[in-house]
Parts: structure tokens; sequence; C-alpha cells
């Protein structure tokens, strides 16, 4: 449910930010487009978590290396055909001035203010830097006119007609500074710039869509008829969030006061179920992943309490039942030769009914770690080593293996099951001759043997934006989460400090995942430190439905800026696209005023 003022008029404000100590807000992070709103253009408030949204690209080195590059001075204007544009100053990725954009402005398009387009630098016809700029569509003369400032304070202009295009743009023209109307916003480090109005429907989907929901009110039926105490424990609530979304949550219903053998109706109360998962629910746990194999919960992740070098596994009747269940030693540096240590992010899959642990080792350097695959044998106990088989090193689909050790790693495999084919999709990274960063592919494979892969691979995402190459270059730890009509990959960006943050890849029912042009990449990431207080670089998370077919976001954060990477556990909501929200938090997703319901049972 959108605020009233967005009733009449809507104003949107872009801004940057001042960056802060480095692990807080880093220049990579402030030096993008953030965006607030107002209902009146003077006093503005903050959207996504006072978070950036929109991002320069890094440009590629000859040897293939990226670039990161950052923006300042981002300004908002209407495109002729009812759109939206920004044109801002290209930097180097701290701020400082970015030898390619001289003389040049970074343009990006946009339907929505939520997804934009890189259209690509704006030649000025000017041998000097740019230090500001604005833009508005003309609609006297059918065409945009760009007014801009060089480093030393001149202002200048100049018209072009298809500002898309970036062609047949006028030769500049001295002209007077421009300079921006002041803006009341009391949002942490702002450095305001331009604000512009915006349809309703524009704004409400704008806070809809970049502010966290929250439980606004409980549905239950008035009344029921019921012939068991079963049909009364069906009977679900209907939680209403404030974007107009919904969810369906069980309920704990006190049946004592109905007489099964005596037809009558009866008023009974209840309260609205919930999950309690405290951060953190396992210490020292990164990369978590949750699965049910027959009736049964299990739970995995990286152990950084002894530095990578063993698997433990938990086991239990239910998910909440893991938090406190005995862990049992899986795998260890020390079972195999070739396997003798960093043991990171082992994932649960089952493909063709067979259990399958999907992991990364190496024989002791860090040079040599690579994507394994370890089966369970037929009848097994998931808890018993000696039930899983020796792990197995992923190999391409004309048998050598996937990397070539000590030159590139690979890591982080999953497996996606998308119109009856079979994916893995992982995080590699070439070291020799030169570091390129981690990157994400994808393949099919072979559902009998999935450590082969089937098909070649293709290159998903790179590192290109400011949140994902923060302290590293690093897309890395994807796992898939599936809707009726949408496949959902989240993946691991950054250092794994309180930097990572969760980006998303998202393609269709009935998409070809191995074409590129299948999938959408998000400009701004799903969850980072901002999203929920206390939890510090979230990322490298899982997902698994509970008996109540209630999705679960396993995920790993710190407890602190400097704490240990410790998993944690919250419930996947969907937003009013059905895209996933992670940072729903417990007090959002059901109001404890709300929770006692009560309901009229008819019995015979």
């Amino acid at each position: 449910m959108i605020p009233q003022q967005y009733e009449d008029r809507n104003y949107i404000l872009c801004y940057t930010r001042l960056p802060q100590e480095d692990m807080v807000y880093a220049p990579k992070l402030a030096h993008s487009m953030h965006l607030a709103y107002s209902n009146d253009g003077l006093l503005f408030q903050e959207l996504n978590h006072n978070s950036g949204v929109l991002f320069a690209k890094a440009t590629e080195n000859e040897e293939g290396t990226l670039r990161a590059k950052s923006l300042k001075n981002p300004y908002l204007f209407h495109t002729a055909e009812g759109n939206f544009g920004v044109i801002a100053v290209r930097t180097e990725a701290e701020g400082e001035a970015d030898a390619e954009s001289k003389g040049k402005v970074l343009l990006f398009s946009s339907g929505d203010l939520l997804q934009y387009s890189e259209v690509g630098l704006l030649e000025l016809k000017a041998d000097t830097f740019v230090s500001d700029v604005a833009c508005e569509y003309d609609t006297g003369r059918k065409g945009y006119l760009i007014r801009w400032i060089d480093e030393l304070g001149n202002g200048y202009q100049n018209f072009i007609a298809d500002i898309m295009s970036l062609k047949d743009i006028s030769a500049p023209e001295a002209a007077q500074p421009f300079t921006l109307e002041p803006v009341l916003a009391d949002i942490e480090g702002i450095l305001p710039r331009n604000y512009i109005t915006v349809p309703k429907e524009t704004a409400r989907r704008l806070y809809c869509k970049l502010t966290v929901p929250a439980n606004i009110a409980i549905e239950i039926p008035d009344r029921v008829t019921a012939a068991s105490e079963e049909d009364v424990k069906a009977i679900r609530a209907t939680a209403l969030y404030s974007d107009g979304t919904k969810a369906l949550k069980r309920v704990n219903w006190n049946t004592d006061e109905i007489h099964w053998d005596k037809a009558g109706t009866y008023r009974i109360s209840g309260e609205v179920h919930q999950e309690h998962y405290p951060f953190p629910v396992a210490f020292d746990r990164a990369d978590p992943c949750i699965a049910k194999w027959k009736g049964k919960y299990y739970f995995i992740a990286t152990n950084d309490a002894d530095q990578n070098h063993t698997l433990y596994m938990r086991e239990a009747d239910t998910i909440p039942g893991l938090a406190n269940a005995g862990e049992a030693l899986i795998l260890d540096s020390n079972t195999y030769e070739q396997i003798g240590g960093l043991l990171w992010a082992p994932e649960f899959h089952i493909i063709k009914d067979e259990l399958y642990i999907f992991h990364a080792a190496t024989p002791g350097e860090f040079l040599y770690e690579e994507s394994h695959v370890m089966k369970l044998q037929a009848g097994g106990n998931p808890m018993c080593a000696a039930d899983w088989s020796m792990p197995r090193r992923v190999v391409k689909k004309d048998g050598t293996y996937l990397c070539e050790a000590g030159k590139t790693i690979s890591l982080d495999m999953t497996v996606i099951q998308w119109n009856g084919e079979y994916y893995a999709a992982w995080s590699e990274r070439q070291f020799v001759p030169v570091d390129l960063g981690a990157w994400i592919y994808i393949a099919t494979i072979d559902p009998q043997e999935p450590w082969k892969l089937t098909s070649d691979p293709v290159l998903l995402t790179k590192p290109d934006y400011g949140w994902a190459n923060n302290h590293t270059f690093v897309d890395e730890g994807p796992f898939a989460l599936y809707t009726a009509d949408k496949l959902f990959l989240t993946f691991a960006s950054a250092a794994v400090d309180a930097t990572y943050v969760v980006g998303l890849l998202t393609a269709a029912k009935g998409a070809d995942l191995l074409d590129i042009r299948s999938w959408t990449k998000g400009n701004y990431p799903l969850l980072t430190s901002r999203s929920v207080p206390g939890e510090y670089g979230p990322g490298h998370n899982s997902y698994v439905t509970d008996e109540d077919g209630v999705i679960w976001n396993a995920y790993h954060a710190r407890p602190g800026i400097d704490g240990p990477r410790s998993s944690g556990l919250r419930r996947v909501h969907f937003d009013i696209d059905g895209v996933p929200v992670l940072d729903l938090t417990e007090d959002k997703d059901l109001n404890q005023e709300l929770k006692k319901v009560s309901i009229e049972v008819t019995v015979g």
C-alpha cells in the first residue's frame, strides 16, 4: 500500500553519497546514483536502504581484466518517448578523473527507474574534463539541451535531437554555469542532485520495490465447517503487506473447546505461527545449504572454525531442529590424497532421485581449488561418511578437467533443473597469466553422471558493477530459486568481508539458459550490509522449502563488521513483481499485535 502522498504529485530525487570508512560505505558504493521520494518536492526520504540503484559498468582492458568505473553528479531527465534518462560524469573507481571520459558524459536509459541500460559515452566535442552535467528535453526545438561545466568552472551547452543515438551532437557553446535547486533531505551522507515529477504508478512501484514491506493485516475466514481436528489445522491465515502482497501462514489453533461428537458451532482462538531464527543460527558456518531428503532435513556449510579442513552435516525432522542438532563429520582433508583442504561451499542436490554433494576442494594449494561431486550410495545414510563416494573432479564434455590446475580455479558449483534439462552453474577465476576475477558460467550436465558437462560453458556474469568489484572482482555462489513463471539465480559478489552482497539474474519460463539474452541482471544488489541492522556482508545463500510450503533463505553474514561468517535463516517473500525479497525481517513479516485470531467452526 503506497502512502497517501502519492495520490497527487510525486517527486523522485537522485543523489550520490559521501564515502565512509571502506568497510562501511566505500567510494565504489557512494559514487553511484541513489533515489529518494517526496510528496511536496521539498523534503525527501531515501529508498533502497540509502544504497545505490545505478552503477557505471567496468570497462575491459586488452588482456581481459576489468577496470572498475564509478559515476558522479547524475542528473535525471524525461525523454521524449515518456521514459527516463540519466546523464552523469563517469570516473575511475575511487572517484578520480577518468581519462577515457575526457570531453564525454555517460548516458543511461530506463523505463521505470529500476532497471537501467547503459547507452554509452556521449562525446561533447570538447578537450576538457566535465565536472558537472544536466540535461532537459526542449519541446520547442524537439531535442535535448545538455548543459555542463568543465574542470575550471566554465559553462557550456550542446544540443542533440536523438540523445540515445549518441550521434549528431552540436559543437559546445559557452553558457552561464547552471545551478541546481536546493533540496531538504535528512539522509546520511547525501550529495543531492536534481528531482523530477513522475506518474503515480511509477512512484508506487519505486516505493514498493525499494522499501521493505510490513505486515498490516491478517485475514481469516469468518466461519468454516470441519469434521476433524485435521480440517481445522489446515486453515491458513493470509498475511497482508503494505505493498499489497500476501503470504499464507499456518495457525496454531486451540481446538480444546470443540466437541467433535456433538454437532454445533464453536468459536475457537488461534495464534499465527512464526518460526524464530535469531541470527546467527550457526557461528563460523559460511555458504550454508539445507535440503530435504527422505523426510528429514540436512544442513551443511563451509567450516570456518578450522580454516575449511572439514565438512560437517546436521540432521533433523524440521528446519528449526537443525539449529541445535548434533554434527557428523562427512569429509576432511586427510581422507583422500587429492583432497587437502579448502573444503568450500558444499551444496546438496537431488538429481534423478539420487543425493549428491557439490563442493570445492584442493590437494593443498589455493590455485588448485576445483569443483568436486560426491554421491550418496543407494540406501545410504547421509550422516555416515562411509556412505558417500570419493569426491570426483568436474570434467568438460571432452573429458578433460574443467579448469587447468594451478592457473584457474573453480568453486561454488550448483545445479539448476529447468525445462526438463539439468544445468550446472559455477564460479571460475583465472589467475595465470593475469587475474581476471571470478566470473559465473553455466553448462548442461549429464544427470546420470552430474560431474560431467555436456555443453560448452557459457559466461553468465562478470563483476562489472561497483558493488560486485568492491575490494576484489568476484561473482560467485550462484543458487536457483524457482517460481511458476521465472527462474531467479542469486549470486554473491565482492570480497567475503563486510562488503559482500547478493545480486540477481532472472530468466523467464521456457527460456534457453545457455543464451545470455535470456537473462536479465539487476542493476543493484538484493541484500547488503545496509539491509538488516547488525548483519554485515550477507551472501552466498541457498533456498529450501519447508513442510508448509514456505521458502527459506539460508545465508551467511557477520554479526559485526569483523565478526565471523555465520549462518542465518529468513523467510523469502515475493514483491509486487514476484521478485524475491530477502530482507523481510521477522518484525515486518508478522505484526505481533495481529497474530491472535479466532474463527467459528461448525461441526456436523
